[in-house]
């Protein structure tokens, strides 16, 4: 029988010197990913992808943007049950520079788009950052 699990987490920018840079976490297993984490008790969604920015990523100066949401699924074996997850991203404008790890994550690189669509290794994550990346184009951010 297969449990559902929800997640929430942001693609995070910043702009450095006229150049817009996005936050990718590695986690343990070495994948490279956006700070995102499970829903906890009654949280929204974009409760969970502030905190999770906060946690993941040691960042408190950002605000997510309005009119940006996707979601993409993942199931995966976990405890011998079979975990149907879906993330819900965000997009968060970032004002800060530093970022500090959390025990989660091993490194963090701040990275150009292209930098970043090249390390991004699953497809649904990947596929809702080229969308994210079009949407601040067109938002003139």
């Amino acid at each position: 029988m297969a449990v559902d699990a929800t997640s929430a987490g942001a693609i995070l920018f910043r702009d450095t010197r006229g150049r817009r840079e996005y936050l990718l976490l590695k986690s343990r297993p070495g994948d490279w990913e956006f700070p995102k984490g499970g829903v906890e008790g009654s949280e929204e969604l974009q409760q969970t992808a502030i905190r999770e920015v906060e946690e993941e990523a040691g960042i408190t100066d950002f605000r997510l943007l309005n009119g940006f949401r996707r979601e993409y699924s993942y199931v995966f074996q976990a405890g011998g049950e079979t975990i149907h997850k879906t993330v819900h991203l965000f997009i968060a404008e970032s004002e800060e520079a530093s970022a500090e790890l959390s025990h989660e994550h091993r490194d963090h690189q701040w990275r150009d788009y292209e930098q970043a669509i090249n390390t991004i290794t699953q497809d649904g994550p990947r596929d809702i950052f080229r969308e994210a990346h079009r949407f601040l184009d067109d938002e003139g951010y």
